[in-house]
């Protein structure tokens, strides 16, 4: 069976390079973007089996890449994990109706925590919205 792929957006390097290591250790292959437009040049190539985004980016930031994402044929049905600290209702129900699976706050999820999420979400079939 293939490595699952995932691609992480986090503009935060040392965050990127603790998830990117965790998730490899875990026999995913990691693809990093820190910021959302490198998030869609890759998407240009690769599609993976998760996204996980942070929302506050510069150049693009992780809503916009959500749109993008959503609004695209090829990519709209991979299913997107939202890794942030912005939590405001508005963000929080404005991305669960733009079709994220999971809303995660970095500071209440540990990186295992992460992980394991992720992985349950691609054995689900069902992918509605979860707030953690």
């Amino acid at each position: 069976m293939d490595r699952p792929k995932i691609l992480i957006a986090e503009d935060d390097q040392i965050l990127l390079s603790m998830y990117q290591r965790k998730f490899m250790m875990e026999g995913f292959d990691v693809y990093q973007a820190i910021n959302g437009s490198e998030a869609m040049k890759i998407l240009e190539n690769i599609v993976p089996d998760m996204i996980m985004l942070d929302i506050i980016m510069p150049i693009m930031d992780g809503k916009q890449v959500l749109q993008h994402v959503k609004e695209n044929e090829k990519l709209k049905d991979i299913p997107v994990v939202m890794l942030t600290n912005v939590a405001t209702l508005e963000v929080i129900t404005e991305t669960a109706k733009s079709g994220v699976v999971r809303y995660l706050a970095k500071s209440n999820n540990t990186p295992n925590d992460v992980v394991k999420i992720v992985k349950s979400i691609l054995a689900e079939k069902d992918k509605k919205f979860f707030l953690y």
